[in-house]
């Protein structure tokens, strides 16, 4: 599904932006699934950047703290009011440090 746009990856925003009330809001919204998916239990969830992209709904790419130096990313879909709102977490990257840039993925 290219759409020819080169490095944009559909959108995306290209600086990642502070985490605010809203992002902290939509990370904590999935982290029972996100340590599901990690197969553990973060001390820690604290979302510190983000960038996102517009489609049917906006996905989310999502730097967040879980304890020590240790950081995850995560994609997160918030849907549109007219596909019944809320967020579903898409994807989880795992040991990424504070110096990460967040990437598509």
């Amino acid at each position: 599904m290219s759409s020819g746009k080169g490095m944009m990856c559909g959108g995306m925003s290209s600086d990642a932006l502070e985490a605010d009330e809203k992002i902290q809001n939509i990370c904590d919204g999935v982290k029972a699934e996100a340590e599901d998916k990690a197969g553990k239990k973060f001390e820690v969830f604290k979302a510190k950047s983000y960038t996102s992209q517009v489609v049917a709904g906006t996905n989310y790419f999502i730097k967040v703290h879980v304890g020590g130096d240790d950081h995850v990313h995560l994609r997160v879909w918030a849907k549109l009011p007219h596909q019944g709102s809320g967020v579903e977490l898409s994807a989880i990257q795992h040991s990424k440090s504070h110096h990460d840039p967040i990437e598509y993925f």
